[in-house]
């Protein structure tokens, strides 16, 4: 990996994601020793501007970052680093230091629109018009497409089978918000799990 360290007196910027929800955590800069010290330890280390020497997220607070993937961008002057983190990556005790409402990929952007549709009171939105039948409509459909994913996954169309998934889901995330949860609430039961 070819670095550009001379943009920036020594330094190259590098955004923290997180190697499985993909969310951003934070951004930091490294110098070329950072970046090294990085590789070998497995543990993202910074180069401190406010300190003025190396600094390894979660020295301190042992909430480290353990690297999974490091990407160089096309201008060879910024650093992607895909990461697990071992606790909040913010000093704050969050778990980014960005707003936690950030877009965590299209399930949830799929959640905020079903979110609105709800609440359209739009007769013609399929959602709306679901959620309007009662608990019991939307329960049985999630148990309908339930059913049908099953169906599919012994046969051989993946496409179908996919399709049908599709459907489960999207059905999932009108129970969820009729029942007033959302996806956010299961992550936490998944993650306690884990």
């Amino acid at each position: 990996m070819n670095i550009n360290f001379s943009k920036l007196h020594g330094l190259v910027p590098v955004i923290i994601q997180h190697f499985n929800t993909q969310k951003v955590l934070m951004l930091g800069f490294m110098n070329e020793e950072a970046y090294q010290k990085t590789k070998t330890e497995e543990k993202v280390t910074f180069f401190s501007r406010t300190k003025n020497r190396l600094w390894t997220k979660g020295e301190t607070s042992g909430n480290f970052l353990i690297v999974k993937k490091i990407i160089l961008d096309c201008d060879q002057d910024t650093l992607l680093i895909q990461v697990i983190p071992q606790g909040p990556t913010c000093h704050t005790g969050s778990e980014t230091c960005f707003n936690e409402d950030t877009s965590k990929g299209f399930l949830y952007e799929l959640e905020q629109i079903i979110h609105q549709r709800i609440e359209s009171g739009d007769q013609k939105s399929y959602v709306h018009s679901l959620v309007q039948r009662g608990i019991n409509k939307v329960a049985q459909k999630v148990g309908e497409e339930a059913v049908e994913v099953v169906i599919e996954a012994k046969d051989n169309n993946d496409e179908l089978f996919k399709d049908e998934v599709a459907d489960l889901l999207f059905h999932l995330l009108i129970l969820l918000k009729t029942k007033g949860f959302s996806l956010t609430d299961i992550e936490e039961v998944l993650k306690n799990r884990h």
